[in-house]
């Protein structure tokens, strides 16, 4: 009798397993595309930072993070339980911080000679006290987290649509499992791309004339040499991904949008980009002044 229990419980268990690796590998198929704005965005905000303190950086704001998802995680569940009509309004408050921070930064590109303004606290702080490079990694980590929990938000819950209908049980091993997932591949890739430069130059230091050490050599060259324009290409994708993102968590909590824009599939993401932007120009022209006042007073 306790042998047949026990075996019940066992296949109760392979089961229930069975069915959280389904819903998790379709919760990852449809956060995909987020979790590629969210690799592109987090390498783009480590950027300028001293090649000794780039893992460091990347590993606090991993720390963040998953301090981040230990918060998210147990907050949507306990809202889908009580209040799931605040889901929506939440993530569209965060999609509208991000559609700000994108226009924010293009904004000061055209207007506030940006490229000085990134470049000269980095240079000052190296030419001048510990202190000053320890603020400037510290508004970095802060960005990136800040930027990470918006977006570990909609990661959660679109995971969380994908198991609205399961056991509860179920639904927390599920988003618990997205989010370990997604936050060492997201951060593993991030530490990786920081350290392309170096893994270059050592490859280049390897010795030998055959034919494996030059090509070794050869390889460690091209990785030095793309490093810059990989650099240059992430901050790109990561201002365009904070309008795809936000404009399209903006569109989707909005229905007539929505459902407008199901007619020209093909151009969902030109739309999404330019509903971001008006978006977050919308946002700045609001708040940018209510700052300006606040720190006048």
């Amino acid at each position: 009798m306790a042998a047949s229990s026990l075996l019940a419980l066992l296949d109760d268990i392979t089961t229930m397993l069975d069915d959280v690796s389904v819903m998790s590998q379709v919760a990852a198929k449809k956060t995909a595309g987020v979790l590629g704005d969210d690799l592109a965005l987090n390498a783009q905000q480590v950027t300028g930072i001293a090649a000794k303190r780039e893992l460091p950086v990347v590993w606090a704001v991993a720390r963040g993070s998953f301090i981040n998802k230990l918060v998210l995680v147990p907050a949507a569940l306990l809202i889908s339980a009580f209040i799931p009509w605040l889901i929506l309004p939440l993530l569209m408050l965060g999609g509208a911080f991000l559609c700000y921070e994108g226009f924010e930064k293009i904004w000061h590109k055209l207007h506030s000679k940006q490229d000085t303004l990134d470049k000269a606290p980095v240079h000052q702080a190296m030419q001048q006290s510990e202190t000053d490079l320890v603020a400037l990694e510290k508004e970095k980590i802060k960005g990136a987290v800040r930027t990470d929990f918006i977006l570990s938000a909609e990661i959660i819950v679109i995971s969380l649509g994908v198991v609205a209908e399961a056991a509860l049980s179920q639904r927390i091993m599920v988003l618990s499992l997205i989010a370990v997932l997604m936050t060492i591949g997201v951060y593993g890739l991030v530490a990786l791309i920081v350290k392309m430069d170096d893994i270059g130059l050592w490859l280049m230091q390897r010795e030998g004339q055959s034919l494996l050490p030059q090509a070794t050599r050869k390889f460690g060259w091209g990785l030095v040499w793309v490093v810059p324009y990989l650099m240059r290409l992430l901050s790109i994708l990561g201002t365009a991904a904070m309008f795809l993102v936000g404009g399209g968590i903006i569109a989707h909590g909005i229905h007539p949008l929505h459902a407008w824009l199901e007619q020209f599939p093909q151009w969902s993401l030109l739309l999404n980009a330019v509903i971001g932007m008006a978006v977050g120009a919308l946002c700045y022209a609001i708040i940018h002044p209510l700052l300006s006042f606040f720190r006048k007073h």
